[in-house]
């Protein structure tokens, strides 16, 4: 039987596809209507059979995709709506035309219908749209491709290769490259798009680029600013102002900024805005008009001339009349009556000049006032009215305070190891409490002080779900815990520390319930230490916050060896150096118990309680620590080196912090207030006082200017410290301040800016003929070698310390990349032995210099005849400082390059530091002395010529010793300074 296909086809719109639809008709049924003469139960038979055989024919038997190669069959089958065994229905058929066609994955689509004995075959034909194989950007310099597939991204184009090709999404890429390329100064940048065919079904695009000439920002002038100078407009610009040095005089515009007209308008709205900061509340800038220029003139770098355009932008100003604020009343306000609070949220005054920046802050003030109430969804539009007989403009402020919400749930995310209450005991809100934004805020910078997670920031891990029908909201905290324990090897260079290695192991979050178990043993050249120490932050869930270390260590306290730690060379300091700097090391043993507890519950104010017992062995290396360390009267009725071992310090310490810091290591913003006094004197054989203050604040900084979302940080540290013996005892010389060195004032070698003073001692020196050889003991005998000894009184000059401590450091810090920061810091530092009582000597000390005789004014048989009594020679029982050398200002400026560290949690630093401010002085004898003479040092009015015998040898011999101990120092401090070391600073 022959089949005659009928077809028909309907047609889609001009762009679109074509739709075909095959039907095809039996002949059948027209040949039996032809035969009249059939008998009727033929008829009736044959009429029965297309009956059936037409219902038969209406099911979908089969469904074919045709033309399909990236796309699988089954994905398209499962657009449809049609199933095989469905009954054919052309209203579905369409319908899944426009399933398919809706995916944007086919160029070309048509359905076609093919009847057969057993139903009906579907056949899908499809003709995918070709795939982006690869996508160039030819000619492009101003930019990276990264930064071009950043910004498609950001403005949702979804160009990029193995996706699927779509003139108009091309059409999209190259608005936002010219885009781009204008930002970048290209403003007549083209770009033509060539799109090639990869055989079967890929596309290459090529995009390319012809930048042009890079268009800089030429001359700004204002016209019509009669009452602000144009370099102060100039300087309200953002955008297109050139860089220089602010709040110059000559150096304003240096170079000038690539020209954006996008940018254009922002910086005319600043422009308008500073106006209205001066009171001219209806200044209106008109549309600025640029006029494009070659360049021309000559570089003065290169001494050719310049190359490029320039687009110079005149503004044209309206100022309009200067207007001071008269009032600022209030509506619409029914929860909150205290007008005057809301009144002071403002910080202009009536009579002020107006200013559109202040009163923007008192709108936001007004609002974090009413987010601490639980208004959420509070609105505040002012309404000014302008008196222009007066030139004032008062405002209305009509208050939208919304709903007041109260908090439904508070739930946590992401906190496997912590549990909720370590989170929730530190949140300032709780649930049923009316909602406070600020109380919120103040949550998560407390969470953040734990270290326990990444820093958290309210507007990126904080959900507040509000339900307004019920006036509550939920809010959901998401953290991401950091790793509880860490151990790790450590290591590096330290000014005080020297070169170190060690281990550690700590855990900032044991068992998830906040506490700390840390324990640490390093060893170097300097410095040794072990630690082991426990913290429990809330006892029976109460904010007390409990802990104790145990501790044993040893550090040198070498200026010489410090400096050759840090720097990598030697000292070399001469004989007289040497015995001027501190040399001495101190080993101790002992434990600290601490406990403090927050003034107020959930409150950034904690008072604390520390008691320290420690014993400690001090060993005196050079002469300035011996002469110092052994006679000064820190421990009652002991002297010598007796006075330097068995040292028990027991000491209580009670402190006050107020502390915001947002991050210990990294600090963005915040301030830290701490108050110590240090009481010893409970047991032991110290007895003591010392006060601390101390002041920490940290500013994100837009450049020069203060902004919440700065990128740079302004950091500065003040402290002051005071340590005073009593009950007859002074301060131990090791517990007094030594300034210097990378904690303090950089530029200085450690523990080195400190004053000096003159301390009593006695030395020997023999008695030398003028040829060089010392006269005998026993004359008859001279080969015994034993020459005669003449004991005289000295003045040591020792590095005393200070009983003052003034520091101050300053920061400017860059970050530049990741872990790495740039500073610029100025140190300023004052040690100062104000207290002279403080400097006194030991009883016992004194009588054991006082008590000899010193000279050898008679020289008979063999032996020293005739001596001075110590107690005439002039010795003074205070240790006296140098003069030049006490209340002496140090100051080092310079830059710092740090690194921090991911293993040893320290930055590791690179500085330069120089030293304006420095000791540089050849002191004269400042002591009370009745002879005392400004061309001679205090030794030297010690040692007379009555203390020699008579005769040839006993006058060389008083020269030599006026020489060797009576001659001037000379303070020498460095210039400039370049170290390594692993340390902070504050």
């Amino acid at each position: 039987m022959n089949h005659r296909p009928h077809q028909y086809d309907v047609r889609s719109p001009k762009g679109f596809p074509t739709v075909k639809m095959r039907h095809i008709l039996s002949g059948r049924a027209l040949r039996i209507a032809n035969k009249a003469a059939c008998a009727l139960l033929l008829f009736a038979f044959i009429f029965s059979s297309v009956a059936v055989l037409a219902q038969g024919s209406q099911t979908i038997e089969q469904i074919r995709v045709i033309g399909n190669r990236r796309i699988p069959k089954e994905t398209v089958l499962a657009r449809l709506f049609t199933h095989v065994g469905d009954q054919y229905d052309p209203i579905s058929v369409e319908r899944d035309f426009n399933s398919l066609w809706n995916t944007g994955y086919f160029e070309n689509l048509r359905i076609e219908r093919e009847d057969s004995e057993k139903g009906i075959i579907l056949n899908v034909y499809v003709t995918e749209k070709p795939t982006i194989r690869e996508v160039n950007y030819k000619g492009l310099n101003s930019f990276s491709v990264s930064d071009a597939l950043d910004r498609f991204k950001k403005e949702k184009v979804a160009i990029s290769v193995e996706s699927q090709y779509d003139p108009t999404k091309v059409k999209r890429a190259e608005a936002v490259l010219r885009q781009m390329l204008a930002e970048h100064g290209h403003q007549f940048a083209t770009i033509k798009t060539d799109v090639k065919t990869i055989p079967p079904a890929s596309v290459q695009i090529n995009f390319n680029i012809k930048e042009g000439p890079t268009v800089k920002v030429g001359n700004i002038r204002f016209t019509g600013n009669e009452h602000i100078s144009s370099l102060q407009l100039r300087r309200s610009m953002k955008n297109l102002k050139p860089i220089g040095i602010p709040y110059s005089l000559f150096l304003e515009n240096l170079f000038p900024k690539t020209f954006d007209s996008s940018k254009l308008e922002e910086d005319s709205e600043r422009v308008r805005q500073a106006y209205r900061d001066k009171g001219y509340a209806n200044a209106a800038v008109e549309e600025p008009q640029t006029q494009i220029r070659d360049q021309g003139g000559l570089n003065w770098l290169t001494f050719r001339p310049n190359k490029g355009k320039r687009i110079d932008i005149l503004m044209p100003i309206e100022e309009g009349a200067r207007y001071k604020l008269g009032s600022i009343t209030f509506s619409g306000y029914k929860a909150f009556n205290n007008v005057r609070a809301m009144r002071a949220q403002f910080p202009l005054k009536d009579g002020d000049v107006f200013s559109a920046t202040a009163m923007g802050k008192g709108l936001e003030n007004l609002k974090k006032a009413y987010g601490q109430l639980g208004y959420i969804n509070f609105g505040a539009i002012p309404t000014p009215h302008y008196d222009e007989q007066k030139k004032t403009v008062s405002f209305t402020v009509d208050i939208d305070e919304g709903k007041q919400f109260y908090v439904s749930r508070i739930e946590f995310q992401g906190n496997t190891i912590t549990r909720d209450r370590v989170i929730r005991r530190e949140l300032l809100l709780e649930e049923g409490q009316v909602y406070n934004s600020q109380a919120w805020e103040y949550s998560l910078l407390r969470l953040n002080q734990l270290e326990y997670f990444e820093p958290l920031k309210v507007e990126q891990d904080s959900e507040a779900h509000q339900d307004p029908d019920a006036g509550t909201v939920d809010l959901l905290l998401k953290v991401k815990e950091k790793g509880k324990n860490s151990i790790g090897l450590n290591g590096g260079v330290s000014g005080l520390s020297g070169a170190f290695l060690g281990v550690n192991y700590q855990t900032n979050n044991f068992l998830g319930l906040g506490e700390t178990l840390s324990v640490q043993g390093n060893l170097g050249n300097v410095s040794r230490q072990f630690l082991f120490g426990f913290s429990q932050p809330y006892v029976h869930n109460r904010p007390l916050n409990l802990g104790f270390q145990i501790f044993s260590q040893k550090q040198d306290y070498n200026a010489a060896k410090n400096y050759e730690a840090t720097t990598g060379q030697a000292a070399n300091l001469s004989s007289a150096q040497q015995s001027l700097v501190q040399n001495y090391n101190q080993s101790s043993t002992g434990l600290n118990f601490s406990i403090n507890y927050p003034l107020k519950k959930h409150s950034f104010q904690r008072l604390g309680l520390t008691y320290s017992l420690t014993k400690s062995d001090i060993t005196a290396f050079s002469t300035a620590s011996q002469t110092f360390f052994q006679t000064i009267s820190f421990r009652s009725g002991i002297v010598g080196s007796n006075a330097l071992t068995n040292i028990v310090n027991s000491s209580a310490s009670f402190s006050y912090m107020y502390n915001t810091v947002n991050n210990p290591v990294r600090p963005r913003s915040g301030r830290e207030i701490t108050g110590v006094f240090q009481f010893s004197g409970i047991g032991g054989n110290l007895r003591y006082f010392s006060p601390l203050v101390a002041y920490k604040s940290f500013t994100s900084m837009h450049y020069l200017t203060p902004r919440a979302d700065g990128r740079n940080v302004f950091g500065i540290r003040a402290q002051l410290g005071y340590i005073q013996g009593f009950g007859g005892d002074v301060a131990p010389p090791n517990n007094r301040f030594y300034s210097g060195g990378e904690a303090d004032l950089r530029g200085f070698d450690i523990r080195g800016a400190t004053p000096y003073g003159y301390v009593p001692n006695r030395a020997t020196v023999q008695l030398t003929n003028p040829d060089g050889t010392c006269v005998p003991r026993d004359p008859n005998n001279p080969q015994l070698n034993q020459c005669i000894l003449v004991p005289i009184p000295v003045y040591g000059i020792a590095s005393i310390g200070g009983d003052t401590n003034f520091v101050t450091n300053m920061e400017y810090r860059i970050p530049i990349a990741g872990p790495v920061t740039f500073a610029f810091f100025d140190d300023f530092g004052i040690t100062a032995a104000l207290n002279k009582g403080q400097l006194k000597q030991s009883p016992e000390g004194f009588a054991s210099l006082t008590a000899p005789l010193y000279g050898c004014p008679v020289y008979n048989n063999g032996s020293c005849q005739g001596g001075i009594p110590g107690s005439l020679v002039g010795f003074q029982r205070n240790v006296h400082p140098v003069a030049g050398t006490n209340f002496v200002p140090r100051m080092s400026v310079g830059g710092e390059i740090s690194v921090l560290m991911p293993i040893i949690n320290a930055p590791f630093r690179l500085y330069f530091a120089y030293n304006p401010l420095r000791l540089y002085e050849r002191p004269y004898c400042n002591a009370d002395l009745s002879n005392s003479s400004k061309n001679q040092s205090c030794s030297a009015q010690l040692i007379t010529r009555d203390l020699f015998p008579p005769g040839g040898a006993g006058d060389f011999t008083w020269q030599q010793a006026q020489q060797g101990y009576g001659a001037q120092n000379l303070f020498r401090e460095p210039r400039k300074t370049f170290r390594l070391t692993v340390s902070t600073t504050f």
